[in-house]
């Protein structure tokens, strides 16, 4: 909280006018969000500043709106993102939200809410109910996001307020393993529509719980989202925005240990494979608290400015057993790494951005530029013991945290990371004729790492250190609307990442992209797709140790190639057929790895690992009648690699589902939904120890949903 006096003197020194951009939220141009489709003519949001369609903007862009969303079944935003091409999402506990995507991984692909950049770890998946869309932007985006980004970008979309007078909309669900689900919402017009001044309302909750395939683990996730919108003035709105998460799992799952020996294709005991073998106190808990102040303005016809001025406080507590290997003959699980941690984490910051519309040399031009400020703390404080213990798998006592050597209670701290990070930023759309079009941008961000030691300093590990870099980065690209249904594109970007700790001496991490595609419409505009192909070059940057999550790896340089492919379609009037496809071809181009007997292993040409070569997923929706809807899902993972040596490998996996919805009256309906039909064994995640983190099997659920 010590930032936030700093930065309202911040936004207290704007000029009145410069509070804010256009009063409505973002607009839809041609099609609605609840209509299926690629969503060409929707505003590409997180992509560009400048209020440019999916269609206008030269980059590779796809959402899940709210109506995919709900129709696909997702449950939490991960789900979202799993929709969405060449994604692949999961959540291992010491890896949080983690995405590979265009052949990274990791902090290389930024998580972003609402347009704000936050710590990795914030980024666990969140009941879906809260948000209204899932966007992202492919390759380097460092312009319009900061540091990172360099495989690409991806911005989670709270609902927000609108002014509609009154809307409500409530779900409740249950399924296998007690998987149950409460969670509604409120839009409500809280003036009369001749007041002068307006005031809309929105309140959000959601609630989950379920006890999990896996033995002994129980999660329990609130989400609570309010917002209030003040049209103050027909040119000025205000919108509040409040969000609090709370997340508890008991015993959390952290993987099934792989069979002995291990090499080539790792497999594991399908008999226990739903043992936990974590300790019977093991906790993972997370509380997150959001604050945003939005104020847009609208100078003219021609010019309208936002600011954003946000609060972000959270708290992450893990207690866990948390490491489980076979013995010799496969009779015994020995466990290890007993660790327990305390992350707080508060971030301050302040969004200010400027557009305006002009002509150039007579060419219509609209301009963006602006401003960032803001300031990243995270304190962790970690134990780590051995916690060595041998169990048999087919019966055991999970024993407790504290039972075991050299544990106790309580958090001491380690030590605290301060991120400030200035930014200034410009973006330009030039349309040099009626079909081609320039978009172009440049940002500059001055950041400061400073790292205060809370426990005895060392030469090697001193009380306080400072580093500074000041990145450049930028983007260009040509569309060119050959025929109005269709499009081709070429465009350029980079990206700039810096380290998050100064004792590992990494510089600033560069990467750049070619990419070049094309959106277009079919079949008299029943069909839509997107074809986008590309390179990434990327240097002087640190990989998470698939040995050891709190460690970075440096490497020298890595690549990576690939298309995307994404179209729906609708066959009749009744199929509607929805799909993407990605292959990537992902490698290191110079990285030296120390193993562990201490030798110096280099690992070009090798796969980072959990990078699948291949993603698709494909959706068939069939209305039978107006008020039944059913139909059927697949999606396609390939095989990846657990190691940096690529000598260990998980297998490729299909998965299908399927669903049914009776709509009761105009206002309710009824939903069944299958997932994992044929009850796939499957990983999610691989690493070396454990190996497999599974996916879920087989599930059932029922789901009621009404509006008015």
């Amino acid at each position: 909280m010590k930032h936030l006096p700093l930065l309202a003197g911040l936004f207290g020194c704007l000029p009145f006018s410069a509070w804010a951009i256009e009063l409505a939220p973002t607009t839809i141009d041609g099609q609605s969000s609840s209509e299926p489709g690629l969503a060409l003519d929707q505003s590409s949001g997180m992509a560009s500043r400048l209020g440019l369609s999916v269609r206008e903007t030269p980059a590779s862009i796809s959402i899940a709106k709210r109506n995919d969303i709900e129709r696909r079944g997702a449950k939490t935003f991960q789900d979202a993102l799993n929709t969405l091409p060449g994604v692949n999402a999961t959540a291992p506990p010491g890896f949080g939200g983690f995405i590979s995507y265009r052949g990274f991984t990791s902090s290389q692909i930024t998580q972003m809410f609402n347009g704000i950049n936050v710590a990795a770890g914030l980024t666990r998946p969140v009941d879906a109910w809260m948000y209204d869309r899932v966007e992202l932007v492919g390759g380097p985006s460092s312009l319009i996001n900061g540091a990172g980004s360099v495989g690409g970008s991806l911005n989670y979309v709270t609902k927000l307020a609108t002014r509609e007078e009154q809307a409500a909309e409530g779900r409740l669900s249950y399924g296998s393993y007690d998987t149950a689900g409460i969670a509604f919402g409120l839009n409500h017009a809280l003036t009369e529509p001749a007041a002068e001044v307006q005031h809309y309302a929105r309140l959000d909750v959601s609630r989950n719980t379920n006890h999990s395939y896996i033995d002994r683990q129980q999660r329990e996730a609130w989400s609570v989202a309010f917002s209030l919108l003040s049209d103050l003035t027909p040119d000025l709105s205000h919108t509040l925005a409040l969000e609090y998460q709370d997340e508890h799992e008991d015993s959390p799952y952290w993987g099934t240990p792989v069979l002995n020996p291990k090499g080539g294709e790792l497999k594991i005991d399908k008999h226990n494979r739903f043992n936990n073998y974590n300790v019977a106190d093991g906790r993972y808990e997370q509380r997150t608290i959001w604050a945003r102040s939005i104020i847009d303005y609208r100078i003219d016809d021609r010019t309208s400015l936002r600011n954003t001025l946000y609060h972000l406080d959270s708290q992450r507590d893990y207690r866990n057993l948390e490491t489980y290997q076979y013995n010799a003959d496969n009779s015994l699980v020995n466990r290890s790494t007993a660790y327990q941690v305390r992350h707080q984490g508060e971030q301050n910051g302040n969004q200010f951005e400027l557009r305006h519309e002009n002509t150039l040399f007579g060419l219509a031009t609209t301009w963006s530029a602006g401003f960032e400020y803001k300031v990243n703390s995270t304190t962790n404080s970690p134990l780590n013991v051995s916690g060595k213990s041998t169990v048999d798998p087919h019966h055991y006592d999970p024993g407790h945290f504290y039972d075991i050597p050299q544990t106790r209670p309580g958090f001491i701290k380690d030590k605290t990371n301060e991120v400030t990070t200035q930014a200034l930023f410009v973006e330009n759309h030039l349309s040099l004729t009626d079909k081609l079009s320039l978009l172009s941008g440049l940002r500059y961000d001055a950041i400061e790492l400073d790292v205060t030691n809370h426990r005895m300093a060392t030469a090697s590990n001193p009380r306080h250190s400072t580093r500074r870099w000041e990145p450049t980065t930028g983007r260009i690209g040509l569309t060119y609307q050959f025929i109005p249904t269709a499009n081709i594109y070429v465009q350029y970007s980079t990206a700039a990442e810096q380290p998050t700790t100064t004792t590992q001496v990494f510089d600033v991490s560069t990467g750049k992209q070619w990419e070049v595609g094309s959106k277009f419409d079919y079949l008299e505009g029943r069909g839509s797709a997107t074809v986008a192909a590309y390179r990434i070059e990327r240097k002087d940057f640190a990989v998470t140790d698939p040995q050891d999550p709190t460690r970075s790896i440096p490497v020298g340089a890595q690549s990576s190639r690939g298309i995307e492919l994404a179209s729906s379609l609708q066959v009749t009037p009744r199929l509607l057929a929805e799909g993407n496809f990605a292959w990537v071809d992902a490698e290191y181009d110079d990285f030296n790895e120390k193993i562990a007997n201490g030798a110096v292993v280099s690992r070009k040409g090798n796969t980072p690992t959990n990078v699948p070569k291949r993603v698709a997923n494909l959706w068939l929706t069939y209305d039978f009648s107006s008020d039944w809807q059913g139909g059927v899902d697949a999606r396609y993972v390939a095989s990846v690699y657990a190691d940096n040596a690529n000598t260990l490998t998980v297998p490729a996996y299909a998965l299908y589902g399927t669903f049914v919805t009776y709509k009761v009256d105009q206002h309710t309906s009824v939903t069944g939904r299958v997932r994992n039909l044929t009850n796939e064994v499957y990983a999610q995640f691989a690493h070396v120890s454990p190996a497999y983190y599974l996916g879920s099997p087989r599930t059932f659920e029922v789901a009621v949903q009404s509006r008015f």
